[in-house]
């Protein structure tokens, strides 16, 4: 007898094909094989005219979807079709989630097979994971098929109905979304919070003390937490509101002068311990990794994100390196506990296993997805080394790796010590952390690479104090600190409040993400999510005419709502007709709605305390004033946001559109004029006048820090004189340069055109750097997401030696697509091939059509490595800077 597999890729079904007896052909559907039109050339010449038929779907007809084959999937379903006539029996063997569900549904309404067939599901592609599988075959649930189906419905519903709306009234190409626009409204409602937030200031002491007995330890920090009995303020205690502390809070508040008068008042004073606190502290290992979970900590470690995240996953799933990787459960099988646990004794010893197995409990709403947590694949588990993976595969495997073995580890055993100091009327406390046993963090701590590393940098040891010892003060400085506006959401704290609303579900937070940044409602900027104007205009529109829509415990209702027809405890027909149809349903609201919306006013974003109006135009965001009787209009500089616009910046948009750009000064040594420019991604300086005969002056941007009112004619001249070369590299006599780049300023050591990257911290300026401290910075290991060259960053996938000169040839991920590099030679993968199933006879005729066609290998696209610089959240009043100040172009 034989038998088709129908599987979703060319991965699954390779993998798969290894551990099926002889008389198994396993065929791929590349995903979905029929889904709802995508545009008015995909709808049937029978319906076009049908009012419903942009839709897709048939409201009239209890909401029938009105299914069609996509064109790239019909020679794909013919195939199939030729595959099915041939063989005695057809298995669907799809994820076994709701999507894998769904599509093995459509197979079997495409196919009509008339041979027997079954619905074969696991969370694991291992030999013993299939031979279960294919014992323990089932029939397709219809309650999932429907639950989806009426998932897909809802979505093209409120997405189809909402968008063309939003077309008319702000801009055309915009999209409404039933968990996508709740998602922009979080964004929306952060950046509000930065916008009305108000910064406060405070300072306090902080002490370097030295044990009475040197023998005891050494020197220890101590801080300013009390004076006269009442505690010293600190941020937490500011109303963000209007960056004063309110007057219910007892707490003493120090400016800049009366913190160094006390620091004058205590020096040469003889200081006391008088209290020291020893708690035992335990933490427990972190659940295995979900969907969400798994996103979050790759982006926090790796800045992965989510869609990268679960593309690299998927592969892993494929290849049967890991479980299934759509989960919202933290359960692991005996099989995976017994694995782990081989692993904890075999690598760490008995004493770090945790006494009992630990079986895990899922906590998220409408936990509904596959059975498992995402862990290695297996009774036994590969350890990273042994995978022979590379590139991001690696490192996400080796994060699951370490996830899973070490929630089957011992707790950690902690000390925490506090001492309590006085001197004179002021109390200072130091607070130290001991490890007494590691336990699971022996292999596992949130966002590091180096465990062991790690628990060293957790550690603060404080010396063996005891109440009635006098330590000397080594020093003592004032510090002053200013508070800090609400942390905008990244990737990963967005997937976590998504989920802690039960808004979503594992399979939708990559797509629901990047559905945002693809359509302009947000911006990637050093891992935040920044909502864009346009996000302002659509979340307002939303919020006063469909708050419903914007809602998350409506949101979170809905798709609990959607659990229950997975498991019949709900009526799909009923739901999309309340949803829908009616008085009160979606469509019934839209057409109400429609003109009571002045396009004008919907394109108008307001934000106080700003005496322009911000619209949305074709092109993007711009600033509207009347100036007499004439409308001057200027654009928004795509890099300035919402949050940050405010008075001084509009003045500066609208004087450099009115009057012209700002003068700073000559510049000394050609004689030109430097001035101070706005264009599309914000502030720079030019040095001249553009002419015939100098069309391309030269432009710096300006870093982080400096701004319209603080630059000066001194560093203008610095920012146009970059690179600044800062001397050779003792070790490759190299040169060293600093610059800066789109992702802020950093040192660059490039040594025969391989060029190595690190960015400037806080506290380097750009145009003082030396090359002491360039050296510093490159002897430090790398960081970011990406490397400066193909040679220093991982290969995705390795494919051997070139047979005429043995060098490697590798496939590499670009801003493009993945490549194959030989040497100085780069070739993009053709879209009709994969990289799993490039070979390297295959990247060899690429590389040969390549160089007959004598183009260079050289790619001119430059990089550079994404800064890490970040203002300090607490940091001594800043300098004030001197020099020429800017004067205004009449």
């Amino acid at each position: 007898m034989s038998t088709l597999v129908i599987v979703e890729s060319p991965t699954k079904a390779r993998t798969i094909r290894n551990y099926l007896p002889a008389g198994y052909r396993v065929e791929a559907s590349m995903g979905h094989v029929r889904d709802l039109p995508q545009s008015a050339s995909d709808i049937p010449a029978n319906v076009k005219g049908e009012a419903w038929a942009q839709l897709g779907v048939n409201v009239d007809a209890d909401f029938e979807p009105l299914y069609i084959i996509p064109k790239d999937k019909k020679k794909v379903v013919t195939q199939l079709k030729d595959a099915l006539k041939e063989v005695d029996e057809l298995i669907l063997a799809t994820d076994e989630d709701r999507e894998g569900e769904s599509i093995s549904w459509h197979l079997y309404q495409l196919l009509k097979p008339k041979v027997p067939t079954k619905r074969m599901v696991f969370h694991e592609i291992t030999q013993e994971a299939i031979k279960k599988a294919l014992k323990n075959c089932r029939n397709i649930d219809e309650q999932l098929v429907r639950a989806q189906e009426t998932r897909r419905i809802l979505d093209r519903l409120v997405g189809y109905t909402l968008s063309p709306l939003l077309w008319k009234k702000i801009a055309w190409g915009l999209s409404a979304g039933r968990v996508q626009s709740v998602a922009v409204r979080l964004l929306v409602k952060k950046e509000r919070q930065r916008r009305a937030f108000r910064q406060g200031s405070y300072w306090d002491l902080k002490a370097t003390l030295i044990p009475p007995d040197s023998t005891k330890g050494a020197a220890f920090a101590s801080q300013l937490i009390t004076l006269k009995g009442m505690r010293v303020a600190n941020g937490s205690d500011f109303d963000a509101a209007t960056g004063t502390i309110p007057s219910d809070r007892n707490v003493v508040l120090l400016n800049q002068d009366q913190a160094e008068a006390l620091r004058e008042q205590l020096l040469g004073k003889t200081w006391k311990v008088i209290e020291v606190e020893e708690r035992p502290v335990t933490r427990k290992p972190s659940p295995p990794f979900t969907t969400s979970t798994l996103q979050q900590e790759a982006n926090r470690k790796y800045r992965m994100g989510a869609r990268d995240t679960m593309r690299t996953a998927q592969s892993l799933y494929e290849q049967g390196y890991i479980t299934y990787m759509r989960t919202d459960s933290v359960h692991l099988s005996d099989q995976a506990i017994v694995a782990a646990r081989e692993c904890v004794e075999n690598r760490y010893g008995k004493e770090y296993l945790s006494p009992q197995p630990r079986q895990y409990t899922t906590k998220s709403k409408g936990a509904q997805e596959a059975h498992e947590a995402i862990r290695p694949a297996g009774s036994t588990f590969r350890t990273p080394q042994e995978t022979g993976l590379g590139g991001r595969e690696l490192q996400l495997y080796d994060l699951i790796w370490k996830r899973t073995v070490a929630s089957q580890m011992a707790d950690s055993r902690q000390t925490q010590v506090s001492v309590q100091l006085q001197v004179e009327d002021a109390g200072f406390r130091s607070s130290g952390k001991r490890i007494d046993f590691p336990g699971y963090l022996r292999a596992y701590v949130e966002g590091s690479d180096d465990p062991e590393a790690a628990l060293e940098d957790q550690e603060v040891i404080l010396p063996n104090l005891k109440v009635g010892d006098s330590p000397n003060c080594q020093e003592l400085e004032a510090v002053g600190h200013e508070t800090q506006p609400p942390a905008r959401y990244t990737e990963a704290t967005l997937v976590k409040t998504l989920e802690s609303e039960g808004i979503g579900r594992p399979s939708t937070y990559a797509s629901i993400i990047g559905t945002i940044i693809d359509k302009g409602y947000a911006q990637l900027m050093s891992n935040a999510l920044i909502p864009t104007f346009t996000a302002f205009a659509v979340t307002e529109l939303l919020e006063k005419y469909f708050p419903d829509v914007v809602d998350p415990s409506f949101t979170s209702k809905m798709e609990q709502t959607l659990d229950d027809i997975a498991t019949g405890e709900a009526l799909w027909l009923p739901y999309l007709r309340a949803f829908y149809s009616g008085d009160k349903g979606l469509e019934t609201q839209v057409k109400e709605k429609e003109n009571q919306i002045d396009a004008s006013s919907a394109r108008t974003v307001e934000l106080e305390n700003l005496d322009v109006k911000v619209r949305i135009g074709k092109y993007g965001a711009y600033i509207e004033k009347e100036n007499g009787e004439q409308v001057v209009t200027a654009s928004i500089p795509k890099d300035l946001t919402p949050a940050d616009l405010d008075p001084q910046k509009v003045e500066t948009i609208l004087r450099q559109k009115i009057v012209g750009p700002d003068e700073i000064g000559t510049h000394p040594e050609t004689g030109e004029p430097i001035y101070l420019k706005i264009g599309p991604y914000g502030l720079y300086v030019q040095l001249g006048d553009k002419s015939e005969e100098n069309p391309k002056p030269k432009q710096a941007s300006l870093p982080k820090g400096v701004t319209s009112e603080n630059i000066t004619l001194e560093i203008a001249i610095g920012l146009l004189a970059l690179p600044r070369k800062l001397g050779p590299h003792p070790a490759t006599g190299a040169e060293i340069q600093a610059n800066l780049g789109r992702f802020g300023p950093y040192v660059v050591h490039n040594q025969s055109g391989e060029k190595e990257y690190r960015s400037l911290k806080s506290g380097d300026d750009i145009l003082t750097i030396t090359l002491e401290r360039a050296l510093e910075l490159l002897s430090e290991p790398k960081k970011g997401r990406n490397s400066s060259s193909s040679k220093s960053k991982a290969a995705e996938k390795e494919l051997g030696p070139h047979p005429e000169d043995g060098e490697p040839v590798n496939i590499y991920k670009g801003p493009y697509g993945p490549y194959i590099k030989h040497g100085k030679t780069n070739v993009r993968i053709p879209d009709e091939q994969s990289v799993e199933d490039m070979s390297l006879a295959s990247a060899l005729e690429l590389l040969a059509t390549k160089a007959s066609t004598g183009k260079s290998g050289k790619s001119t696209r430059k990089t550079t490595s994404k800064s890490t610089t970040s203002s300090s959240k607490s940091s001594t009043k800043s300098s004030t800077t001197t020099g020429k100040k800017t004067k205004k172009a009449s």
